[in-house]
């Protein structure tokens, strides 16, 4: 059921919007360069890893030693916009439809984070991540890691689509207000360093 959920939601988004990710994609190209769409390697379901798609926010800018600048400073303009609004999220609908993700569930994190997590922490992979989550209706970005984690662990035990329908309405009041865009201090979200002190 969830994943019939998924791909006639996913199918119809795509469709319907097709006209917002055509114009978010020439703005990238114009203002960002090429490429539009920004790809990473993360975790998946039971730990696979695939490709999510993103817009590209970033800029490329680099110092004189040619190490890309802090990311606070490459996220321009259109970047900032494309993040409050969660349009940089979009492509990520053909990442559901491929299987790769479902419209909710744990927020797939880049995969090197994977030989950190603690075996409850792992936990969130026993579900297909999502484009959006428990974790992202409450607080998002300005939760700590031990706090997203242990909301995603909940919905792995406590999944339902009646779950799902609340967490994407959720959503799209969060994303209205703009609440939870980024981590006190941070561009997004600060670097998980494992389960020490820093954690």
């Amino acid at each position: 059921m969830k994943r019939a959920f998924d791909v006639l939601v996913a199918a119809f988004a795509l469709a319907a919007l097709a006209p917002v990710i055509l114009a978010v994609a020439l703005l990238v190209r114009w203002r960002l360069g090429t490429p539009v769409l920004f790809r990473q390697r993360r975790g998946g379901y039971r730990g696979a890893p695939f490709d999510v798609l993103k817009f590209r926010t970033m800029s490329d800018e680099r110092d004189e030693r040619g190490s890309l600048l802090p990311d606070a400073v490459r996220l321009g303009g259109l970047g900032k916009v494309l993040r409050e609004t969660s349009l940089d999220e979009l492509p990520q609908l053909w990442n559901v439809l491929r299987g790769d993700m479902s419209l909710v569930g744990p927020r797939p994190l880049t995969y090197v984070y994977m030989p950190l997590y603690s075996p409850q922490q792992a936990r969130r992979h026993e579900v297909r991540p999502g484009i959006t989550g428990w974790a992202q209706v409450n607080g998002r970005n300005r939760l700590t890691w031990p706090e997203r984690f242990e909301y995603d662990v909940w919905y792995v035990d406590h999944q339902s689509l009646a779950l799902d329908l609340k967490i994407l309405a959720l959503t799209a009041l969060r994303v209205f207000r703009r609440e939870g865009i980024s981590s006190e201090g941070e561009a997004t979200s600060p670097e998980f360093t494992g389960n020490g002190p820093s954690a």
